[in-house]
């Protein structure tokens, strides 16, 4: 098989393995705080069900109601590996587009920029947009952009740039997905932090391909949050790496979150599915035990449970120490015009129920979250001051949120009936 046949294969599994937010036993272990009353038999069921060597090597389940928390773990790191902990590492990848988000909204809030700001000032190298007449034409079929592309059009991912559902069912790849590919930018597909170059030659990269829809036409998934980062390491003047950790992760005492993990012993190795079984997608040691040259605010960050439980309580109690109350609700609020939503997502039905708000799926009853295509998935439900979290090694391999995800938050709302 050609390379090009290879990458076009697999970037339609990544792309099919991208989560939606929504709502729905050897080695398994629960830690219970507080006066509970939660029912936890259902979440032991949940892991009984999906641990095995063909299924789910390992996972670890959080949830939480108010002051109570419960967690689940079971399995192990690796398969015949050692057993998966409370605190064990995975990679959160699209998780990490949130939490982004966050770090973009307070340093709006301390006055480094302005939502509505054309990013020109802080990012050169997307000045002058030209837009492809259609978005798998040749790369030279370009119009002017109408207008620069905002602040705000990256955290609604309506830049003009991202991954689309029709890549997935596309005969062979559209030339501006094989031009984003030879340059590395590994934003049309899986996330693959071994070889994206560094943050300046990365967006001098993406800002010599043309936009693939007008700014604010249209939904496009993940590119947004890959500039954000940029974008977030010229305003504040240091990496984007020491952004993050100053402005969401000291203050929520997220110790374990970052780029790659420190200690690659507590990191699940990664999996996917194929007819022969599972297969190795990242070791313990590849491409998330080390420093990355490019930081990637879309999928670039490992984490633990207890780590994005901080994150999630932050936003459902109103967002201090981080954010202000006014930003929160606009984080957590759908930000798109039903002309935008009209394109469609990454699967035709995307936003049938729910909406997009600022680096997170916002459903129409109000709750909201994102899911990682290696195997996490989070939710959050002002209404009930509910968070699930399912942190597994397993890479997503369809369309929709796998069945241990799901159980899980079903568990979980029948537990708080």
């Amino acid at each position: 098989m050609a390379s090009s046949s290879r990458a076009h294969l697999s970037r339609r599994r990544a792309l099919r393995s991208i989560g939606l937010a929504g709502l729905a036993a050897a080695g398994c272990a629960v830690t219970d705080h507080g006066d509970s009353r939660l029912r936890l038999d259902g979440l032991r069921d949940v892991a009984r069900r999906h641990i095995g060597p063909d299924l789910v090597p390992g996972l670890v389940a959080l949830v939480a109601r108010g002051d109570e928390v419960h967690v689940e773990t079971a399995g192990a790191l690796s398969l015949e590996g050692s057993a998966v902990q409370r605190d064990s590492l995975f990679r959160i990848t699209s998780m990490s587009k949130p939490i982004t988000a966050v770090a973009a909204l307070a340093a709006v809030e301390a006055g480094l920029f302005d939502l509505t700001e054309p990013v020109d000032r802080l990012l050169p190298e997307l000045r002058d947009r030209r837009v492809l007449r259609r978005m798998d034409g040749p790369l030279g079929d370009t119009v002017p952009a109408h207008r620069p592309v905002t602040v705000r059009d990256l955290l609604t991912f309506t830049c003009g740039f991202g991954a689309a559902g029709e890549m997935m069912t596309a005969a062979s790849p559209w030339p501006i997905v094989s031009a984003a590919e030879d340059a590395h930018l590994a934003t049309l597909g899986p996330p693959d932090p071994g070889v994206q170059p560094d943050p300046d030659t990365w967006i001098a990269a993406l800002g010599r391909l043309p936009l693939m829809s007008p700014p604010g036409e249209r939904w496009l998934y993940s590119t947004g949050s890959s500039i954000l980062g940029v974008l977030l390491a010229r305003a504040e003047r240091e990496s984007f790496a020491d952004v993050l950790r100053h402005r969401v992760f000291e203050p929520l005492g997220m110790r374990d979150t970052g780029f790659w993990a420190q200690d690659t012993s507590r990191l699940a190795t990664a999996y996917r599915a194929t007819a022969q079984g599972l297969d190795v997608a990242d070791p313990p040691d590849g491409a998330w035990s080390r420093p990355p040259a490019f930081g990637d605010g879309a999928a670039g960050l490992v984490s633990t449970a207890d780590d994005m439980l901080a994150f999630s309580r932050m936003l459902l109690r109103g967002g201090a120490p981080v954010l202000s109350g006014a930003s929160v609700r606009a984080m957590t609020t759908g930000q798109l015009t039903p002309e935008q939503r009209s394109y469609g997502g990454l699967l035709p039905d995307f936003f049938t129920g729910n909406s997009w708000g600022y680096g997170v799926s916002v459903a129409d009853s109000g709750a909201y979250g994102w899911d990682g295509g290696f195997g996490t998935s989070w939710i959050a439900d002002p209404r009930h001051d509910l968070t699930v979290l399912v942190l597994t090694q397993r890479l997503f391999d369809s369309p929709g949120l796998p069945q241990v995800h799901s159980d899980f938050r079903a568990a979980a709302y029948e537990a708080i009936a």
